[in-house]
Formats: C-alpha cells, structure tokens, sequence
C-alpha cells in the first residue's frame, strides 16, 4: 500500500483477550489466502478451487482452468491427502480414492496421529480416534476437514477445531436403522434374559425358571432424546405394543404427535417409564445426566437400554442401582471408556446385557455410513458447506447460489476497508449495513458477515478466516461487527442493493474516504455479476473490483486522466479502467484507477507529484 501521506503505524485489533492479544496465532492454511478471494460457483469464469472450507479461487489462468475428469483440489491442484484412522468400508474408501491419496493407518497413537497430521487435508474417524487440540496444532494449518463416520463427535475437540479453521462433519443418516434396530434387540434380549439364557445354556445348564423375563407390551417405553435414532426407536417399540414417551427439549411436539408418542419432561419420564431408551448426545448437560440422583426417583425395577453414547450414564452409580434392585436390568452397547476394562464391575454384573458398540454395525449400514462421510469430506474440500456440517452455520445450498457474488463483494469491501486505515488506534469497531428490498427474514447474512471479517483480518495477520472461525476470530481479536439492514425500494429478486462498510474511530490514509459522520466508509454493490465499488466516503464512484486500485483525491480539471495515465504507462503498469466521481462541477473529485500490476515506488512518486492530487492510496484487492 502507498499513500501521499506518511503514515506508518501498523494496524492493530484492541483485544479483551490480553493471554491472546498478539502472541497466539492460527496457521490454519497452506495456502496464501491474499492473493486468493472466496468465491462459489456460476460465478463468471473463474474456476472454483477449495481451501479451508470457503471456495477461494485465483485468476483464470491456462492451468486453473484447464478441463479434467476430477476435480482439482489445492491450490495448484494436486490431489488431497486424506487419512483414514479407523476402518472404513469398501465403498467409502474408493470414493476418497477417485480424487485424493488415502492413506488407512490404523491403531494409530495419539503421538503417531499428531506426526502424520501435519501431511494432510482431511482425517476420517470412528469413535476411536481422539482429535485434540494437539492434533489441530500439530496440523500446522493443512487440516481442512475432520469427518466423524458415524453421529457422535464427543472425540473431537470442537472448540479447537473452530479456533483452526477446520470443519467437523459426520455421518449421522446412514447408521440410523441399525442404531434403532439395534436398541430394539437389546430391549428385547434384556427383557427375556437372551444373553444370560444362551451363556447357561452353553454351560451345560438348563435353568428355565431362573431366567423368566417380563412382557414389553402395555409397558412404558420413555424415549430419553427424539432425535433420528430416537424417533425410530419409539416407532418400533409403538409395533410392539408398547406406550412410549419421549423427552427431548428440541423436539417439535408436532413430529412426536405424529408417531403417537407424548413429548414429557425429564422427571416426568424418569419416575414413570418401566424401560428407558437413551439417544442423547454426550455434552456438558448430559454428561453423567443418570446418576445416584436421577436413578433414586426411577420406578424400581426399571431397565434401562443405551445405544447412545457411554458418557451420559455415571457407571458407578449404575451399578449400585442394579445392586439395590432400583435398576431391574441394563443393557448397554456403549460405555464411558471403550473398551471398557476386563474387571469392570458394569461390565461382569449378572443383570447387565453389553455389546462391543454394534449399533452401526451392520453391512448396509457401514456401507452407508462410509460414502456419506466420504462424501461429506470431498464436498468440504471442494468447499462445500456439508448438510452434516457440525462446527459451522448451515447455509442452504440454494441460499449460497444466490449470494455467491455478493460473497466476493462482502471480502472485497473488508479488505479495501483494512487498508483505507492508518494504525495507531486499533481498529475496535465495524458496522456493515445491508440495504435489501427483502425483509430480515428473507436474507441469511451469516457468510457475508463472515466475509467481511475475513477481508478486514486476513490483508494485516497471518490470521485465515472462514465461514467456520470468523465469529470466534473477531472475537479474540477484540473486533466488534455489527449489522444493519435497510429496506429499499428494489428489486426483491436481488438478494442485496447494496452494501456498505464502515469503520469507526480510526484515522484514514485516505482523507477523502471519510464520510461526513466521521467513519471510513465505502459501498459496493454487483452489476451484471461482478462486484463494484459504488461509493467512497461521500464520492459516488463506479469501479469493478479487480486487479488492484489506485484512488486518487484531485482537482477537477481537463487533462488529469490522461496525465495519470501517462505516468502509469511510462512504468509499463496496465490501465484496466478508469472512472470519476466527483462532489461538483470544476470542484473536488476522485479518480479511480484499476491498474493489472503494482505500480512501483516511481510511478507511485510522480503520481503524488501532480499538483492537482491532493491525495492518493494504492489498494491491493
């Protein structure tokens, strides 16, 4: 950046955060994202290219969009490494190797996972694998996408994964029936003694009395989390004659209603279900949720059924219910450490049925699991935001077609906004307002907001922002965005008219650049597909931003274009365009010049040497 006015100060971001103000910084790419801008498809020529989850493309040269039979991934389009760390099926495997190199590496350390991470793009796990914040940082960035082949994500550290840019996807479809078949076969087989009954029987005994089992029709059925597994649960259990409840806080009474089950409070199905079903996730909330607590104010006799994570159930607890006759029987697939150890209490009770955590294991549903996680994968490396994303906002797909050239707007307007500051203060405040014919319900500006962050971060640090981080890196970064929308009188077919950046309480290297309230303030809108600049501070302008930008503050007077441009050419710097806007006739005006190259120290001199400049800025888009 240049500017006739000496102003050298770096730009800093005030932060709360004093532990992480200026020393933590997040690699979270191997590419160099400012000479990248995120863009998404059907967007004039250029070739999508993925990284880090926003679609980043570079200029339409020969190589980017030459044709392939896959697509190109990387930014030199060399395939994705992806490493899979627990078994896979078949289908899955060739999907990932039709467009990356797939390394399976199995029973890995959590020191061996931490020294091959730094070589890939995408980790596939089960429940198996731990992915911690060591293993983000040991990703030194190159880490795009961690899939979960399967539902819970309780192994990986979400929180870190945001900090790093990476998105989390699972497979939470695919296994559903086998989850919900498999819960029904455990609450049958516990009911009846199956496991207990063919270990005797084995044995050479023939015990029919000692293991008479109780009937499941007419008993209540409490469904504890009405999820996808859950909601099948319950409908297999309804075939059975039995009376099912659920509890589950963000379920629609509606969608409850509709299989014949009643949406009930904890307490409330605790304290009158004969069996209890578990398919919650394994959070804060819910860690250790059935406890000494809990099982006192269960109907004693109870049994109770978990295909759904281990954590939820205090397993101490759990064994003395059963020793005092509270809990009848349980039947248990998942545990709170798997495997479990030999000695286990839980494990070795006479009342306890368990499985090694089959709940997905059928052939059809690790089949499926397996493609939709490969799938999963291969769209966030394409930089697709996955339906299964986990760590980032859904934007549905049909919602990021129609805003895609108002994302590329959105960053362009952050970075020329950065740039427009001189350091010193810190930038502390941004306000981008939306001026839209559509009403606030009809425009989703999550990615925009996003965008603007990353155009104002990624030009002064080393910082990548994305869809995934953006929120959380304005945050530690101390930088407050806030939002406005305005309605105008447009056309409602067009997501947005127009949108305008501002930043506050700063100084500008570019006076002119000011508006009237005191802020730096710049707009933007797209025509015919490409984003413009439409007005900078309260100059009214028009320039299709690309390439880099030269704004010039001038007298209005004959002759200035051509002059300009003269020096430019002297230097061999390409003139794209040019275009003037000024406040009155023969008054003040500001000459906007797109130039293809940096111009160098020279041709930047002799520019600020025109008597009639008053002030100029060399801008880097």
């Amino acid at each position: 950046m240049a500017s006739s006015r000496a102003c050298t100060k770096p730009i800093i971001f005030l932060s709360a955060f004093t532990k992480s103000k200026f020393s933590h910084q997040y690699h979270v790419s191997f590419i160099n994202t400012t000479s990248h801008i995120p863009i998404y498809p059907k967007l004039s020529q250029q070739r999508s290219l993925v990284v880090n989850n926003v679609l980043k493309t570079v200029e339409p040269t020969e190589s980017s969009l030459r044709s392939s039979n896959s697509e190109e991934f990387g930014s030199l389009g060399e395939k994705p490494t992806i490493l899979v760390s627990e078994r896979l099926g078949e289908a899955g495997l060739q999907v990932l190797r039709g467009v990356g190199h797939v390394e399976c590496a199995y029973e890995l350390s959590q020191e061996e996972l931490c020294t091959k991470i730094s070589c890939c793009d995408a980790l596939i796990v089960r429940s198996g694998t731990k992915v911690t914040r060591e293993v983000f940082e040991a990703a030194k960035g190159r880490l795009k996408v961690v899939g979960r082949a399967g539902v819970g994500i309780d192994n990986v550290d979400l929180q870190a994964a945001t900090e790093f840019g990476c998105l989390v996807v699972n497979a939470p479809t695919a296994n559903t029936i086998a989850a919900a078949e498999h819960g029904i076969a455990l609450l049958a087989a516990m009911a009846r003694n199956v496991a207990q009954a063919d270990a005797s029987t084995k044995a050479g005994k023939w015990q029919r009395s000692k293991y008479v089992g109780v009937s499941m029709v007419g008993k209540t059925l409490a469904v504890m989390g009405f999820g996808k597994v859950g909601s099948e649960v319950a409908r297999r259990a309804k075939g059975l004659g039995m009376h099912v409840i659920a509890h589950d806080p963000y379920a629609p009474a509606d969608r409850a209603r509709a299989i014949g089950v009643d949406l009930v409070s904890f307490d409330q199905a605790i304290t009158t279900a004969d069996f209890i079903s578990l398919h919650m996730p394994l959070t804060p909330t819910t860690n250790k949720i059935f406890n000494d607590n809990t099982f006192a104010k269960m109907k004693k006799g109870v049994r109770i059924v978990n295909v759904a994570r281990g954590g939820v159930i205090d397993e101490d607890a759990l064994v003395r219910a059963l020793d005092s006759g509270i809990v009848a029987q349980a039947a248990l697939d998942v545990f709170t450490e798997e495997p479990p150890s030999k000695d286990s209490k839980l494990v070795q009770h006479e009342n306890v049925t368990v499985t090694p955590h089959l709940g997905a294991s059928t052939k059809e549903a690790q089949e499926g699991v397996a493609i939709e996680i490969a799938e999963a994968v291969l769209g966030a490396l394409k930089g697709e935001l996955s339906a299964t994303a986990v760590n980032a906002p859904m934007v549905a797909p049909e919602v990021l077609s129609e805003l895609a050239p108002y994302v590329v707007l959105a960053e362009k307007l952050g970075r020329l906004a950065v740039q427009l500051v001189c350091g010193g203060s810190g930038i502390k405040s941004v306000k981008v307002v939306y001026r839209s014919a559509r009403g606030p319900d009809d425009l989703d500006t999550r990615l925009l907001r996003a965008m603007v962050t990353k155009g104002l971060i990624e030009p002064i640090s080393n910082t990548i922002v994305n869809l995934v981080n953006a929120d959380f890196i304005a945050k530690q970064k101390g930088l407050r965005i806030s939002e406005e929308r305005v309605v105008v009188d447009s056309s409602p077919e067009l997501p947005v008219d127009s949108i305008q950046v501002q930043i506050s309480s700063v100084d500008s290297k570019f006076a002119s650049a000011v508006s009237e309230s005191g802020q730096i303030s710049i707009d933007g809108r797209v025509k015919f597909g490409e984003p413009h600049l439409t007005c900078v501070g309260s100059f009214d302008v028009d320039v299709s931003l690309e390439g880099n930008l030269i704004l010039c503050r001038q007298v209005d007077q004959p002759g200035m274009i051509g002059r300009v441009g003269n020096i430019l050419g002297e230097q061999n710097v390409n003139v794209s365009f040019m275009s003037v806007g000024r406040t009155s006739r023969r008054n003040k005006a500001i000459m906007a010049i797109g130039v293809d190259e940096e111009p160098n120290k020279e041709a930047l001199d002799n520019i600020g040497a025109v008597s009639a400049i008053e002030e100029f800025v060399f801008l880097k888009l």
